[in-house]
C-alpha cells in the first residue's frame, strides 16, 4: 500500500472502529503521560541492500535482552512487568533525553505543571527551528514521546568497525526526519487502536510514550536505528530513512524489539524452536549465508542483506530479528485486511509451510490480543 493509501485507511478504520478514538489515544496507548520505564532490546538497525535493514553480515549475537553494541547507550534500569502502566516522562527524564550533556536551560523550572515544564524544555531544545519545535511539542502532546538526542559516544560496530555517534537534533535540513517519525507514530497509533477495538480487549503491547534520541554517525550512515530501554535512537542520516513508509516500518520493527524485551525476551522462548528448524532446513552455503531460495517460504519479509540472504535470517541476527520481521509482516497484512475492501495479501504468511502459521498465532496471541483479521487459508 502507498503511504497515502495507508494514512487514508488508518484514518477511516480508526473512526469506524471507535468514534472516540479519533480524538483520543487508545486504551492500549497510555495517554501522553507515560514515560520510559526502561527495557532493553535488540541490536542497532543497520544499512540495507534493498529497502531493507542491513549492509552486511551482522555482528555477534547480543546477550539475551541487550545488544552488545548499544547496551547502556540509552540509559535506564530494568523494565517493569509488561502489564505495569508506563510512567510519565517527567521533567527529570526529559532533561536527560533533551540535554544529555551539560545543564538544561533554567527558564522552564518556574512552571507549575510538570507537563508544561517538559513542553518548555522541548521548545528550548528545538529553539533554532521554530517549525521543528512545533512538531516536537505536538508529538509530545499527542503521544508523550520526547524527541531529544543521543549522547556522544564511540561504538564498537562489530563488522561495521568503530563508529562515532554524535547528537544531532532533527533541525533544519534534518527536519524531514522528524516529520517522518511523527507521521509514523501517528500511523502506528491509529493502527493499534483500531486493532485493539477489533480484538475487544487490551493489547499486551506498548507503543508510547518513548524517548526518541536523534543522532548522526560521523562519516557513516549506520546504524539507522537502535532500540533499548523504552527508547529508539534514530540516525538522521540513516540509509534506511528515505521515505515515510520506510521510517514507519523501521519504527514498528524497533518498537516490537522493545516489547519483546519487556516480555522477558519472548522471541527466544516462543520462536526459538521454529527459527532453528528453518535454519536446519537451509544450511549455510558459500560465503556462510543460508540460501535465499531455500529460506523464501519462511521469510516473513522481503528485505535482504548485502550478500544475499534475508534480514530475518542473517548470521548473528538471532531469533529476535526473525520475530521483528514477523511483526512487520503482521502489521502490513492486518493493515491491508482493515482497509477498504479488506483485500488479503496475495499469499498470507500464515498460509505458507509450517512453522509459519504457528509463529503467526504465537505472535498475535502474545502481543496483539489474538487479533487476526487476515482470512483463513
Amino acid at each position: 500500500m502507498s503511504g497515502g493509501a495507508v494514512r487514508a485507511t488508518l484514518a477511516a478504520l480508526l473512526c469506524a472502529a471507535a468514534t472516540a478514538a479519533c480524538a483520543a489515544p487508545g486504551p492500549g496507548a497510555p495517554a501522553p503521560a507515560a514515560g520510559p520505564t526502561p527495557a532493553e532490546t535488540g541490536a542497532p538497525r543497520p544499512d540495507a541492500a534493498t529497502p531493507a535493514r542491513a549492509d552486511g553480515t551482522a555482528p555477534a549475537p547480543p546477550a539475551p535482552g541487550a545488544s552488545s553494541e548499544d547496551a547502556g547507550a540509552l540509559g535506564g534500569a530494568a523494565p517493569p512487568a509488561p502489564s505495569a502502566p508506563p510512567a510519565a516522562i517527567g521533567p527529570e527524564d526529559a532533561r536527560a533525553i533533551l540535554f544529555p550533556v551539560g545543564p538544561a536551560p533554567s527558564g522552564c523550572d518556574g512552571l507549575a505543571a510538570e507537563r508544561e515544564i517538559v513542553r518548555c524544555l522541548i521548545a528550548a531544545r528545538f529553539a533554532p527551528d521554530r517549525v521543528a519545535a512545533g512538531m516536537a511539542v505536538d508529538l509530545y502532546d499527542r503521544t508523550g514521546d520526547v524527541a531529544g538526542v543521543l549522547p556522544e559516544q564511540v561504538m564498537d560496530g562489530g563488522w561495521r568497525g568503530v563508529l562515532r555517534l554524535v547528537p544531532e537534533p532533527p533541525l533544519g535540513p534534518h527536519r524531514l526526519q522528524l516529520q517522518y517519525v511523527a507521521a509514523a507514530t501517528r500511523d502506528i497509533d491509529r493502527f493499534l487502536v483500531a486493532l485493539q477495538a477489533r480484538a475487544g480487549r487490551p493489547l499486551s503491547y506498548r507503543w508510547q510514550p518513548l524517548g526518541l534520541r536523534f543522532f548522526r554517525s560521523v562519516g557513516r550512515t549506520t546504524p539507522s536505528a537502535m532500540a533499548e530501554r523504552w527508547a529508539v535512537a534514530y540516525n538522521v542520516r540513516g540509509s534506511l530513512h528515505v521515505s515515510a513508509d520506510a521510517v514507519r516500518e523501521t519504527l514498528f520493527h524497533e518498537i516490537w524489539h522493545l516489547n519483546d524485551a519487556a516480555h522477558d525476551n519472548w522471541s527466544s522462548r516462543a520462536l526459538g524452536d521454529a527459527f532453528a528448524s528453518i535454519l536446519a532446513r537451509c544450511p549455510s552455503g558459500p560465503g556462510g549465508l543460508p540460501s535465499r531460495a531455500c529460506l523464501a517460504p519462511w521469510a516473513p519479509h522481503s528485505t535482504t542483506v548485502r550478500g544475499g540472504t534475508y534480514y530475518a535470517f542473517q548470521p548473528g541476527g538471532g531469533v529476535g530479528e526473525y520475530g521483528a520481521e514477523l511483526a512487520v509482516r503482521y502489521f502490513e497484512e492486518q493493515l491491508r485486511a482493515l482497509g477498504p475492501g479488506r483485500a488479503a495479501a496475495a499469499r498470507p504468511f500464515k498460509c505458507g509451510p509450517e512453522p509459519n502459521a504457528t509463529a503467526w498465532k504465537l505472535l498475535a496471541d502474545e502481543f496483539f490480543a489474538g487479533a487476526d483479521l487476515v482470512p483463513g487459508c
